[in-house]
């Protein structure tokens, strides 16, 4: 069983930035492809960005591109989301995600992930 924890949301105002991190537990934390959805107040999860395990592959969210990036720290077991330049549609709570056996395809898509956690929740004001 993986567990992750996220940590690093809050209350920030519109062009702030802010750093999530996703510590994870697991001695194979580098096999694990990673990624970070979002879920708005009402609306669906939806899928913001994704890292392979040794970090070669990325993807994200067209509409986050240039704005918030996904890295992450294998001697430490954390996944980070940078994000720059916050605005009004950013705020959710937000989760990271593990794939602890796949590779790294179709990684948009909620059920790739068998783990996730508990979520934080990002508040931009305006």
């Amino acid at each position: 069983q993986v567990q992750r924890v996220e940590s690093g949301g809050g209350l920030v105002q519109a062009g702030d930035s802010l750093r999530l991190d996703c510590a994870a537990s697991g001695r194979t934390f580098y096999n694990y492809d990673m990624a970070w959805f979002r879920q708005a107040l009402g609306k669906e999860r939806v899928f913001v960005a994704a890292m392979s395990g040794r970090g070669g592959s990325t993807d994200y969210k067209d509409t986050v591109k240039g704005r918030l990036a996904i890295s992450r720290d294998n001697a430490k077991n954390t996944v980070y989301l940078q994000m720059n330049s916050l605005k009004p549609a950013d705020p959710a709570v937000y989760y990271c995600a593990a794939d602890v056996g796949g590779t790294f395809t179709i990684v948009s898509a909620a059920r790739k992930y068998q783990y996730w956690g508990q979520g934080t929740q990002v508040t931009v004001s305006s």
